[in-house]
């Protein structure tokens, strides 16, 4: 294969919550990281947000890659001189399959594709497309990063092996942790998991069996973790959580409807966790609950 990567740059398409986070990611060992967005006031924020994880790193004399901000209308100039590209947009497929289009004619030739979709695989959203020069298109699916590093690459039937191995190597000199996902897996491996504790925790609330807060109360004591479910929940945002649900719902049949029923009565009132300040619980401006 032999990628060089020595004076290219990564790039992030979408500079939400996991853009500018792996966007700092990526710039930990001094690369530069091009942040693309449609909209100027994403582009500004996630520079500050980034800085301010930076400073609370505690990472004394780390030189950091630069962080470059593009709008959309320039992606051409963005993709110019980069190894890497991944795409976090929207968990909405047509969009996925619109921007892998996109990135595929645009990014170099020799430039890794990456989708970081946390419930639609590579395949899924290669389905129907017959793109040239697919062997570099994989999934790089991350969490929480920093806090949580866990990064899960996957590839489809046509990527190139090296491309999967030499992912696993890079994300891990970056302070990833990661896995890889050896079948296709709608959901990798942490998310087929979680989106059954999730659903059954809608469910139960749902019912009235049990408050959310009781039944994070109870989840970690028992499991002795940081957050319960409908805490995480809120961390991702209901409107995401209510996107990866439709689309399992869509792909099995034997997901039931209550729980997405149960999100929509808050998504309705503009309840969306900690980004609308509001959701399961209420939060302060600094986000805290």
């Amino acid at each position: 294969m032999g990628l060089q990567i020595a004076g290219r740059a990564v790039a992030m398409l979408g500079a939400g919550t996991q853009g500018r986070r792996l966007a700092y990611m990526w710039s930990s060992k001094g690369r530069d990281v091009n942040v693309i967005d449609a909209q100027e006031r994403q582009l500004t924020d996630a520079v500050k947000y980034i800085d301010e994880l930076r400073a609370g790193s505690g990472r004394s004399g780390v030189k950091w890659g630069n962080i470059k901000t593009f709008k959309a209308e320039n992606l051409k100039s963005a993709l110019q001189n980069v190894w890497l590209v991944v795409e976090c947009v929207p968990e909405r497929v047509e969009l996925k399959r619109k921007v892998i289009t996109q990135l595929n004619e645009l990014a170099p030739e020799d430039a890794i594709i990456a989708s970081n979709s946390s419930s639609h695989s590579i395949s899924e959203i290669l389905e129907g497309l017959n793109l040239p020069n697919d062997r570099r298109i994989l999934s790089a699916h991350s969490y929480w990063p920093p806090e949580t590093d866990a990064i899960e690459i996957m590839g489809h039937s046509k990527t190139d092996p090296e491309l999967v191995d030499f992912m696993l190597r890079e994300s891990g000199e970056h302070g990833f942790s990661p896995f890889h996902v050896k079948q296709d897996s709608m959901g990798y491996i942490y998310n087929r998991i979680w989106a059954a504790i999730k659903r059954e925790a809608l469910f139960t609330a749902a019912e009235g069996v049990a408050t959310p807060a009781e039944i994070d109360d109870i989840f970690k004591n028992i499991l002795k973790t940081p957050k319960g479910p409908f805490e995480q929940m809120d961390v991702v945002g209901l409107d995401v959580v209510l996107d990866i649900e439709n689309h399992y719902a869509e792909k099995r049949k034997d997901i039931p409807a209550t729980p997405r029923e149960y999100l929509k009565d808050y998504i309705k009132n503009g309840d969306l966790g900690v980004k609308s300040g509001r959701g399961f619980y209420d939060y302060g401006q600094n986000g805290t609950k």
